[in-house]
């Protein structure tokens, strides 16, 4: 059972999503603490700072998150004493630019399906800091950018292996 703290912990980051997905980025903002960060791991694109969080989330997220067929799906969360986990199960057709996770990349029209962690901090009941990991290979792959042959990598395979762990392993 989730203690006080920890539910309006919950409460707040679903609310940050919420925000974030609806384009409501005063909200989003609101949310978080007055010297927060984001990192998107594999791009290290984000913000530091109430300034860089706001012009990244202005600039290249909220509202902008996705193209319109996206689908999520919660895989898990995890809830400690100043943080929550989340990792996700992300879908959708690569139909729009998405410079946080394909900077420089224009639309393939590909599918893609990944995997994707978020490590929420919290301080003083709010948002400190949100790291964000997927695996940019399996994203490559997917949109045919990054030919597999002869590299420890997989497509869409090892982001459908997070919500069927029964999917076969790789075998070398």
């Amino acid at each position: 059972m989730l203690s006080e703290k920890q539910q309006r912990m919950v409460a707040l980051f679903e609310k940050h999503v919420g925000a974030e997905l609806a384009g409501d980025l005063d909200t989003t903002m609101a949310t978080m603490c007055d010297d927060p960060h984001l990192n998107h791991v594999p791009t290290m694109a984000g913000g530091v700072g109430q300034a860089g969080v706001r012009a990244f989330y202005r600039d290249h997220l909220v509202g902008k998150f996705f193209p319109p067929d996206v689908k999520m799906a919660g895989v898990s969360r995890t809830v400690g004493e100043d943080r929550v986990v989340e990792e996700l199960f992300i879908t959708f057709t690569h139909t729009t630019v998405i410079d946080w996770l394909l900077p420089g990349v224009a639309p393939t029209g590909k599918p893609v399906e990944m995997a994707v962690a978020v490590v929420v901090g919290f301080r003083d009941d709010k948002i400190s800091h949100e790291h964000i990991y997927w695996d940019q290979a399996g994203v490559l792959v997917q949109i045919g950018l990054l030919d597999p042959k002869g590299l420890p990598v997989t497509g869409a395979e090892s982001a459908r292996k997070v919500v069927d762990p029964k999917l076969p392993a790789r075998v070398f």
